[in-house]
């Protein structure tokens, strides 16, 4: 985070592939440009963006609206009451950890269960303790076209007293990975059977933003916490994380915002509260999100062989996000050094090492093979970036004389 701060900045000429800032969509900015408009003509609309405290669970009608369209839209049996928002998704996740996870009455400890990894490199320091995680290695599915894929080790979970929670991305950010219907059924009924909450982060996933691309069903009951964002719609600056869960976990966050910070913000709320009341949240996602980086998708991994050809590689198959998982079976050096060469190279990835939570003393050697890969940017910058990292992992290989 501070390489690209420092970068972003001081106005270095890089090509930034390390984070995960949203693309640019101009018709979808035209239609927030517009509401923006609106609401700065209205008083009493510019009033509720920038002139009040809302009440700790957040924007009132924002929440109304968002509760009648996921009743409309999937038939699920929800009110005002299942809903709270807060200061963007890292906030929500820091709650909802700490709220589940840590140190109890009686030096209790409770950690969070992570069924799948790699994931998501936010988690990492959230916990109030150390050895906050439980964490599972995935199965690996090797698919043709130099792709693969994690699946759940389901006979690698055993759930004891110290889970406090099962939480698991869907899109999964860093890998694109999209837990199947079945795979989250199993978790469900798993979470359930040992009386612990799965939360859901779906801050790329259903029902908005969307940017999945195969059809899978959004879930929801009440002992699921579902996470959602307006950050990835095109909305990142205005930070605000929403929570759908059981009444008394929506009461306890908005204790928890109150004592925080009063009250969530209200400018993402009151500038998306119509897209939400009319159901264009939904319409926009399908028809500009998704194909926006599914087409993305396509190209950068169309450039990703070419440059690639020879190497030993693998991709996780593109299935959401905007993220590549790039797997250099083999490499000779650290994915980490490989990292400190490429932003000598002018380009910024992650180091895949960062997105084990859990797994952090676990010796495996995959955990340092692999680099996070962001497509979501300027499509000349990525192409541009891609054939440096396939210089460099060519060098890395050609320095040792491993078998590429």
């Amino acid at each position: 985070m501070d390489d690209m701060a420092c970068a972003m900045r001081d106005g270095h000429d890089m090509i930034m592939m390390g984070g995960g800032n949203p693309g640019y969509i101009e018709e979808f900015q035209e239609v927030f440009r517009e509401r923006l408009q609106r609401i700065c003509a209205d008083r009493q609309d510019f009033q509720r963006l920038v002139g009040i405290y809302n009440p700790p669970q957040g924007e009132p009608g924002f929440i109304e609206n968002l509760a009648a369209l996921l009743r409309r839209q999937y038939g699920w049996s929800i009110g005002e009451e299942n809903i709270c928002l807060t200061n963007g998704s890292q906030t929500s996740f820091f709650l909802l950890f700490n709220m589940f996870a840590g140190e109890y009455a009686g030096k209790a400890r409770k950690k969070i269960r992570l069924p799948l990894t790699p994931e998501y490199i936010g988690y990492a320091d959230l916990g109030l303790n150390r050895d906050f995680f439980i964490a599972t290695r995935p199965r690996i599915e090797y698919l043709e076209d130099h792709l693969f894929k994690y699946r759940i080790d389901f006979d690698g979970i055993r759930l004891g007293e110290e889970t406090g929670a099962i939480c698991v991305s869907r899109p999964t950010n860093p890998t694109g990975n999209v837990v199947t219907d079945e795979e989250l059924d199993r978790l469900d009924r798993l979470a359930r059977s040992h009386d612990v909450p799965l939360i859901i982060d779906s801050a790329y996933g259903q029902p908005f933003p969307g940017i999945v691309y195969s059809d899978v069903r959004p879930v929801w009951n009440e002992n699921i916490v579902l996470c959602l964002s307006l950050s990835k719609l095109g909305l990142p600056a205005v930070r605000t994380g929403i929570i759908v869960a059981a009444p008394e976990i929506v009461r306890a966050v908005s204790g928890m915002n109150a004592i925080m910070s009063l009250a969530p913000g209200n400018f993402g709320a009151v500038l998306t509260r119509e897209i939400v009341r009319s159901g264009e949240i939904l319409s926009l996602s399908r028809t500009l999100i998704r194909p926006f980086y599914q087409e993305k998708a396509r190209k950068v991994m169309a450039r990703i062989h070419r440059e690639f050809a020879g190497l030993s590689y693998r991709v996780h198959r593109p299935e959401g996000a905007m993220f590549l998982w790039l797997w250099l079976e083999g490499l000779p050096i650290t994915s980490l050094e490989l990292y400190e060469r490429l932003k000598r190279r002018g380009v910024l990835v992650i180091s895949g090492h960062f997105f084990f939570p859990g797994l952090e003393d676990d010796p495996w050697t995959h955990k340092h093979e692999c680099l996070r890969l962001t497509y979501s940017q300027d499509e000349r910058q990525v192409e541009a970036g891609i054939t440096i990292i396939a210089q460099e992992a060519r060098r890395a290989f050609a320095e040792t004389g491993m078998q590429a």
